[in-house]
């Protein structure tokens, strides 16, 4: 079973694109280092195409199942996305869809918005019952926040959105962040 965590620590940086541009700048061979990429664009249709280029780079796929026009996150996208492609795992935002995720043997990573105190204490209680793999908490620019939740979370976090630069991309690693996803193609080679 692939390691997510083993890649993360040789590599933290997440490839996350969201348009052929960002596919096309991901394929290159000066991106060969960065293994994880999270699929952020695409419908039904163009998906396993998108995912295929990425595997024959050997690149380590997460499609965000809620920003697949045509897939939405409904209940049954773990399962098209395991039946009509070659993805690793999903991204989502539905801890049961994390947790039929793994039952059909994909990898998750569950998305949480921070924006205020309720949604903090939302995490806290979806964390207590999860099966995803990875948390994203975004944005991923709230070191004091990553360094809580790693303190008291057993699943391993990512930070995501709005890291702009290397000191954002440091911070939420020296935070305890295992890795950090980026649309930022300057970020993709740290």
């Amino acid at each position: 079973m692939l390691d997510i965590r083993e890649e993360l620590y040789e590599n933290p940086i997440i490839m996350a694109i969201k348009d052929g541009k960002d596919l096309r700048e991901s394929l290159k061979e000066e991106y060969s280092d960065n293994k994880l990429v999270f699929v952020l664009y695409g419908n039904i249709e163009s998906l396993p195409t998108i995912v295929k280029k990425l595997k024959s780079k050997n690149k380590i796929v997460f499609v965000h199942e809620g920003l697949i026009e045509g897939l939405s996150s409904s209940r049954y996208s773990p399962s098209f996305i395991k039946k009509y492609t070659e993805a690793d795992g999903i991204i989502t935002t539905r801890a049961q869809n994390a947790y039929e995720a793994r039952k059909i043997g994909l990898k998750s990573v569950l998305r949480f918005f921070l924006l205020d105190s309720l949604s903090y204490e939302s995490v806290k209680d979806t964390i207590k019952n999860t099966s995803a793999d990875l948390l994203e908490i975004l944005p991923g620019i709230m070191p004091k926040i990553i360094e809580e939740i790693t303190g008291w979370s057993q699943v391993p976090l990512i930070g995501g959105g709005l890291i702009r630069d290397k000191e954002d991309a440091m911070a939420a690693l020296k935070a305890g962040a295992i890795g950090v996803s980026s649309s930022n193609t300057k970020i993709w080679k740290m």
